[in-house]
């Protein structure tokens, strides 16, 4: 199993694992959408063979951003727009791989403070792994949110640990090439006569 970042020659292969998966489709448009506005949130899990057997499609929102969405909170915060495995692939970590990636991402890039999403108050597996396994923490319920009418919790997850750790990396990687180039440069021989 790979993750990886998604491709242009990727979209259609994640449309149809959104069409086996999930009953919120979408057009190709929204796909090339999210493609062109965020290129770095969106990722693909693919199987030994290179088959696209997951993917999550991801945005940023932020009044300070040129070119993005604008929202009331000024906080730089990301939004997982969807999140579909694959049933021959689920319960491998596949889900949680994927919003990980899309997670540190929206850190790394954009300085997101949080993440949210909307799920059905039917999903009960989406909703153990969103709030067992991935600490989002239910922030209201939205009435009628689903086009057949249904109910969804909207959901958000803190992304500062996940900041401060990959500050705390940043800081160890130039630690160490710091100390591997006094190395080097205590091994070279003297210039001055």
């Amino acid at each position: 199993m790979n993750i990886r970042c998604a491709r242009p020659e990727d979209l259609l292969n994640m449309q149809h694992c959104n069409l086996l998966c999930l009953p919120e489709n979408y057009q190709m448009k929204y796909y090339f959408y999210h493609a062109l506005s965020w290129p770095q949130l969106s990722y693909v899990a693919e199987d030994d063979g290179g088959k696209v057997v997951g993917y999550v499609l991801a945005k940023i929102y932020s009044a300070s951003l040129f070119l993005r969405e604008e929202d009331p909170d000024d906080a730089p915060h990301g939004h997982i727009t969807s999140l579909a495995v694959r049933r021959t692939h689920r319960r491998l970590g596949l889900a949680q791989k994927l919003m990980d990636q899309a997670s540190r991402a929206m850190v790394e890039c954009f300085g997101a403070r949080y993440v949210s999403l909307h799920v059905r108050v039917s999903n009960r597996a989406a909703l153990h792994l969103y709030e067992k396994t991935l600490k989002f923490k239910r922030e209201d319920v939205e009435s009628k949110y689903y086009a057949d009418g249904e109910d969804a919790f909207a959901m958000k997850r803190d992304l500062s640990g996940l900041a401060e750790q990959l500050e705390r990396e940043a800081k160890a990687r130039k630690q160490k090439m710091a100390s591997l180039v006094t190395a080097e440069t205590m091994k070279r021989p003297s210039l001055a006569h």
